[in-house]
């Protein structure tokens, strides 16, 4: 009989006296990267949760002083500024997101491309001015772009820019990196349970106490001010979605994005977004922007080869706003709102596309 009393009051301390506090709740919001990082994460106590954003947004600040193309003695700036052939060797950091670029370009034919840094500056400025860059200027951008013309050297962990000029822009990939990178910061703290965002880029873990996932809204097409049009069920997974909602300029009645084509050297024209499903941030981020450029047939295409991906393409047409979704998106769990929605709704923010800095 001492095996069953023994039993019984192990199952008693197990089952019916345990004292660990419920996870509680905490939300920790910092400015990086040219847009707001935001992390909801459940912790025991004030001080668990404390620490671990703490140690969440010091990966962040790092990655910012690593890729950064706004600060000059960032390490890809200075990298930039070495004279064309030569090989300089990098962080680890800073060569795993290259390395997940160019893969990336090469995938998607150059329409993920990070030596467009020249035209991204273009139109940065045709964006605060309102006037379209000059031909000249976008011929001269293009002729020091293109994605073959970045070596890496894998065995030296180093980097060669083949032409003179070359500005390398990790805008379509570094905050999913970030991302993702934090969300790695925080499991090491302990933190099974939590979901950090920057602009159109989230990434969640294990869902909230009682809940099914995270419930994350897409923001609707037309008009910023208007609720989600959809709404997505998310564990372990990333989403980030791309578009020119923010970040446009309208220029004799075309509408161009700040997301510009690498092969034509223009920004893309009429009002779209793409939201992407990933197993992580740096793919989703770098995916949305390659199928904004390459459009739901091309881009479709993309993301089915993709594993795991998924992707929900939309853009304004003549009658209205046409929606295409890859294969896999209609397995994508939806939320029951009831209890779920009352409950859970406010633990994740809206995707929209990455604010302008």
């Amino acid at each position: 009989m001492l095996w069953r009393t023994t039993l019984c009051s192990f199952l008693l301390l197990v089952y019916g006296f345990d004292k660990r506090p419920a996870p509680v709740r905490f939300e920790f919001s910092e400015a990086h990267m040219g847009t707001r990082f935001r992390i909801i994460l459940y912790a025991a106590n004030v001080r668990a949760a404390a620490v671990a954003s703490s140690a969440a947004f010091e990966r962040i600040v790092r990655l910012d002083a690593i890729m950064s193309d706004y600060r000059e003695t960032s390490e890809l700036m200075l990298l930039c500024k070495q004279p064309s052939g030569t090989k300089v060797p990098v962080s680890k950091d800073l060569f795993r997101v290259l390395g997940a670029g160019q893969e990336l370009a090469a995938r998607s034919n150059g329409a993920f491309d990070i030596t467009v840094g020249p035209l991204v500056r273009l139109w940065r400025r045709a964006r605060r001015t309102g006037e379209l860059p000059d031909r000249q200027r976008i011929a001269e951008a293009l002729d020091s772009t293109g994605y073959k013309e970045l070596r890496l050297d894998r065995s030296t962990r180093s980097v060669i820019l083949e032409k003179s000029g070359m500005l390398l822009d990790l805008g379509g990939i570094a905050k999913g990196f970030a991302v993702d990178e934090a969300m790695k910061v925080l499991k090491r703290h302990g933190i099974p349970r939590a979901l950090v965002a920057a602009g159109g880029d989230i990434v969640v873990s294990a869902p909230p106490p009682g809940a099914r996932g995270w419930v994350i809204g897409i923001a609707a097409l037309e008009s910023t001010e208007a609720p989600p049009s959809r709404y997505l069920l998310l564990r372990d997974r990333a989403v980030s979605t791309s578009g020119d909602a923010h970040q446009y300029v309208d220029i004799g009645g075309v509408r161009y994005s700040h997301i510009v084509d690498p092969h034509t050297g223009l920004g893309l024209t009429g009002r779209s977004s793409v939201t992407v499903i990933a197993n992580d941030c740096t793919t989703s981020d770098g995916l949305a922007t390659a199928a904004s450029v390459l459009g739901p047939s091309r881009g479709s295409r993309l993301i089915d080869l993709t594993p795991g991906a998924a992707a929900l393409f939309r853009h304004v047409g003549e009658e209205g706003i046409v929606t295409v979704e890859t294969n896999r998106w209609n397995e994508l769990p939806e939320p029951q709102f009831t209890e779920d929605r009352k409950s859970h709704r406010e633990e994740a923010p809206i995707p929209t596309p990455r604010p302008g800095r």
